[in-house]
């Protein structure tokens, strides 16, 4: 029934400060307006440096429904999401970023197609407030990877999203490292939609994902979930040896009509320049899978934590919880 309902809504939060109490708030309104309970936040402080620890800490002794989850240093925004939803012990759980880009008032909207039987709600952006060059970057990956994935990824579907028990069940098996949860969650299936939501702009601060890092998830997502990249090699080695043929035959018909060698110093030099560029890269694309095959192998837990804060624990629970 509805009213036995419990939600768990998580956020990992990196030098957050500013924005802590702004999402404590608005979080706890809607949470007050949701049917069952009791529901819950889980929020990580994935290894800050600021003062978000404390006021985590101060507001998970106040509020019961509040746990706290600290990592021994900062894994990154992907582990420290791995690790909120490793601990939620609701019915669902609402994915959102902690800067409050994603607005907390739209999870109603995500439990309504919840309770009309889908198992995957997740929030497609609208009307971003990022910059022209960003947001053009953000269109052409989610394109991009729409095209190359070999399951279906939605369209300008981030993180912000909904999922159900059972999900959430099959997705804590899956433990590979180089972490990319929107694919992870189109990958395990079962019922999904879409709702379209107005993408806010940063609360307070500036935004942890510097273009690096935004690369790095990008990179996680295309070759996670695709073999294309290597694929494209061995179709640009056809071409060449395809072009390299026809070269060839020019030259055989071209010396046998003149009687004169053909000259192509120049076009010799810039082909193979080329074609030993494009030989870097792909050998740089294949190292990249065979790193992340290494990192796999050696098996490290994804994320480790520090503490486990909540006053429903009669102490704080600390040290070497890894996973």
């Amino acid at each position: 029934m509805i009213t036995q309902f419990r939600l768990s809504v998580v956020a990992p939060l990196h030098n957050e400060e500013a924005n802590i109490a702004e999402l404590l708030r608005r979080a706890k309104v809607v949470l007050d307006q949701i049917a069952g309970g009791p529901h819950e936040l889980v929020l990580v402080d994935d290894g800050s440096r600021d003062g978000t620890l404390e006021l985590l800490r101060a507001a998970a002794h106040d509020d019961s429904r509040i746990t706290v989850i600290s990592l021994s240093r900062n894994f990154g925004h992907q582990a420290a999401l791995t690790a909120a939803l490793d601990h939620v012990t609701g019915d669902a759980a609402v994915i959102m970023d902690g800067d409050l880009q994603d607005p907390p008032e739209c999870i109603p909207q995500l439990l309504e197609r919840f309770h009309a039987g889908y198992d995957v709600v997740y929030a497609q952006r609208v009307k971003r407030k990022e910059p022209f060059y960003l947001r053009w970057c953000y269109a052409l990956f989610y394109r991009l990877a729409a095209q190359v994935a070999e399951v279906e990824l939605p369209l300008d579907a981030g993180d912000f999203g909904l999922m159900s028990r059972r999900v959430l069940d099959h997705l804590r098996q899956l433990r590979e490292h180089h972490r990319y949860l929107r694919g992870l969650r189109s990958w395990v299936g079962f019922r999904q939609t879409g709702v379209s939501v107005e993408r806010g702009e940063r609360n307070a601060g500036t935004s942890n994902y510097t273009a690096w890092k935004l690369f790095k998830l990008a990179s996680d997502g295309l070759l996670a979930f695709s073999v294309v990249p290597i694929r494209a090699a061995a179709l640009l080695g056809g071409v060449a040896i395809a072009l390299a043929a026809l070269f060839a035959l020019y030259n055989v018909v071209a010396r046998l009509a003149t009687f004169q060698v053909p000259r192509g110093f120049t076009a010799l030099t810039v082909l193979i320049t080329f074609l030993s560029g494009v030989n870097l890269v792909f050998l740089g694309i294949i190292g990249e899978y065979v790193g992340r095959i290494y990192e796999e192998v050696k098996a490290r837990p994804i994320y480790v934590v520090s503490e486990l804060i909540s006053s429903s624990l009669p102490v704080a629970r600390a040290a070497g919880q890894s996973s």
